[in-house]
């Protein structure tokens, strides 16, 4: 069993107040987010794309042990997870996360590598986290 953690600091009201977020690795020490950042497209960091980082990074490892069972091993492979925050009634919620994928590893058809990237979406720990719709776009690289 693994625990970690990160921390947010908030100062103000919604609109005019600013926030900081660290990790326990210190990656993240005192980030700036906020309303701004969140849904103005103005610099700083907002959970959103802290879910989508986690997301793209969890599901790449699991993929890279469910390729390894399957006797491949990746050259390269980058995630990108688009999430998607829209307003529903009173308040907000993530609604959806798309996974887009590309991969170069030697050795696979694309077959074996979309049967394996369809586990790694539906068992990594951050997919099973999420109470919303991920869809995924896997491309292998030559």
């Amino acid at each position: 069993m693994s625990t970690t953690s990160g921390s947010a600091k908030w100062q103000g009201g919604i609109k005019d107040g600013k926030g900081a977020i660290s990790t326990k690795s210190g990656a993240l020490s005192d980030y700036p987010y906020g309303f701004a950042s969140r849904f103005e497209g103005k610099p700083g960091s907002n959970p959103e794309e802290l879910i989508g980082a986690a997301h793209a990074a969890c599901f790449t490892m699991a993929l890279s042990l469910i390729l390894g069972e399957a006797k491949l091993t990746a050259e390269q492979m980058e995630t990108k997870a688009d999430v998607t925050l829209e307003k529903q009634g009173d308040g907000f919620a993530i609604t959806a996360i798309h996974l887009t994928l590309t991969a170069k590893i030697p050795g696979a058809d694309d077959a074996t590598f979309q049967d394996c990237a369809a586990k790694a979406k539906a068992g990594c720990p951050v997919s099973k986290l999420l109470n919303t719709k991920i869809t995924l776009d896997a491309k292998l690289m030559s």
